[in-house]
């Protein structure tokens, strides 16, 4: 779907005079994806969101409790007006999320799997 905004976003920016060809074209819109994704750092994947509420001392709380309990999972508090919300880790499959959420379901009872960017895992 990206690509094809680039390539809907690209056509128009060329004009008669430039009679760029199929293959140059391509490979101008190959290198623009290319840059994207490099300053992106990020790929779609899967948190456990542990908190949803309108307080950020809650949110602020829960973060700081969970990362206490599991300093090697990442942690991050994001804010969509009026609401905070508290999502952790950086799962690329489904199934790594079910595995971790089964570990603190009964310390975050409320907690569930959402699709989110995550950060790209480390080489």
């Amino acid at each position: 779907m990206r690509l094809f905004i680039l390539l809907m976003l690209a056509i128009p920016c060329f004009s008669q005079a430039q009679k760029l060809n199929n293959d140059s074209l391509a490979i101008i819109l190959t290198q623009r994806h290319k840059k994207v994704n490099a300053t992106k750092m990020t790929m779609p994947g899967y948190r456990i969101q542990i908190y949803f509420g309108n307080e950020r001392i809650n949110a602020q709380e829960i973060k700081s409790s969970f990362l206490q309990n599991h300093p090697k999972i990442a942690a991050y508090m994001v804010y969509h007006q009026p609401n905070f919300k508290v999502r952790v880790g950086d799962f690329r499959t489904r199934l790594e999320a079910v595995g971790f959420l089964k570990k603190i379901e009964s310390e975050f009872k409320t907690s569930f799997i959402v699709p989110d960017d995550v950060k790209l895992p480390d080489l």
